[in-house]
């Protein structure tokens, strides 16, 4: 038997209740201020503008700092996974991260013209801390829920999550507002993400229990090696998990089309529709709303229908929004577009975390949603990158034509697997409050 496979199973301390359901949901609620506001809709074209004064090869620079970002979650998240594992404390690594990101995203406040090195140095200590919470986040769906009813509750996170966007939304249009001294007020959206994200995530570290174990490392070993030692085993191990490991490789391709829609939404409406910061904010509070209910009614969906019928929808709904975006001639055109990229992000990110959840063996949940983090990470390594040098140099409409492909591509590795749960889980169903 492998290290990996010696983990100490999670212990049935007590039923799941619906306020800890609530608490795990918070932090989806609290991260999306982050994605919100710093990679969507505000920081990428104050970079753009203000930071680089208008320079052609900020959304270069933008695609390659979020890669590099990610590169390093691909490096650290299994470790951190396994470790958290090992000492049983998913959650003090979770609010770990959390303040990193925070205190990140709050310094970009002092950030000026002519300072690009500082601005990308912050977002990619900012984003690599989201994507570690992120990840240890999820680890904890295995103990929240059981096969029947991860999609749903899944989908619960990712609603909270677009509600907590669409507050923070809120709050920068009314930090911002409009007319003389609008662009100079913009650099406290920052302090307000970072502080949001803090304090939103506070439910979290109240009411989440932490239902795993310790378990106790060989004389002479350290927790480093230790983990290490966990890692590589579950390496060799994931190769025994075919269905696992050829879903996430489609899971790849899909979330970095995803993630780098995402990450240039707020440059293809200012260059391509000269959408003002104010219209582009009212789009998003179309995509967040519609968000909602492509989490919620997708996660359903999943738990009746199955997943892979659920995810092959969302993604031939990507298809359609990057085929509809690439010719897009009107801002009209282009909310419309906003909505239905909405259902399909919702529908894509809640029902990929709850298949995860279903495949994972019980009792080591961050261990192998360290292997989630690890293959969403690789993700915005590829799509991010990819899609700011092909803006740069051929324009966003062929970027974001090119970047269906990596939809197409995941829907055709998902279509011809079947996904089982891996074992029926002993996580008793949510009780009252």
């Amino acid at each position: 038997m492998s290290q990996a496979a010696s983990l100490n199973p999670v212990t049935p301390v007590s039923p799941v209740k619906k306020r800890e359901i609530f608490g795990w949901c918070c932090f989806d609620f609290a991260n999306s201020a982050f994605t919100t506001i710093i990679i969507t809709a505000v920081y990428f074209v104050y970079f753009q503008k203000v930071v680089m004064a208008g320079a052609p090869e900020a959304s270069a620079w933008w695609g390659i700092a979020l890669g590099v970002s990610q590169m390093g979650a691909i490096l650290v998240a299994p470790l951190i996974g396994a470790m958290a594992d090992v000492r049983a404390a998913k959650k003090k690594f979770l609010m770990g991260t959390a303040v990193v990101c925070s205190l990140a995203t709050a310094s970009l406040y002092f950030v000026g013209p002519g300072e690009p090195l500082l601005a990308l140095v912050l977002v990619v200590a900012a984003n690599l801390a989201f994507s570690l919470s992120e990840t240890l986040c999820a680890g904890f769906l295995p103990e929240l829920s059981t096969s029947e009813n991860a999609g749903r509750i899944s989908g619960y996170g990712w609603s909270f999550g677009y509600f907590g966007g669409l507050l923070c939304l809120v709050f920068a249009f009314l930090i911002i507002g409009k007319g003389e001294g609008s662009a100079a007020r913009v650099p406290w959206t920052f302090v307000m993400t970072g502080a949001f994200f803090l304090l939103a995530s506070l439910p979290t570290l109240l009411l989440v229990k932490e239902r795993a174990r310790p378990r106790a490392l060989p004389a002479g070993q350290t927790l480093l090696v230790a983990a290490w030692g966990t890692n590589l085993g579950s390496l060799r191990e994931l190769r025994q998990h075919r269905t696992l490991a050829l879903f996430l490789v489609s899971l790849t391709f899909s979330t970095a089309g995803l993630v780098a829609v995402v990450a240039f939404a707020s440059g293809y409406a200012d260059s391509v529709l000269k959408m003002s910061q104010a219209e582009f904010i009212q789009l998003l509070v179309v995509l967040q709303l519609s968000g909602v209910a492509g989490a919620y009614g997708f996660g359903v969906l999943q738990d009746r229908a199955g997943a892979k019928f659920a995810l092959s929808l969302s993604l031939v709904l990507w298809i359609i929004v990057c085929g509809c975006a690439a010719y897009c001639e009107s801002k009209f055109q282009f909310y419309l577009i906003g909505g239905l990229a909405g259902v399909a992000m919702g529908a894509l990110q809640s029902a990929g975390r709850a298949v995860v959840s279903t495949l994972t063996p019980e009792g080591r949940g961050g261990e192998f949603f360290g292997f989630w983090g690890l293959f969403t990470k690789l993700a915005g390594v590829i799509g991010q990158p990819v899609f700011g040098v092909l803006a740069t140099h051929f324009g966003f409409r062929t970027a974001i034509l090119v970047n269906a492909g990596f939809f197409v591509t995941g829907l055709l590795i998902l279509l011809p697997l079947t996904l089982k749960p891996a074992a029926s889980s002993s996580v008793p169903a949510p009780t009252g409050s």
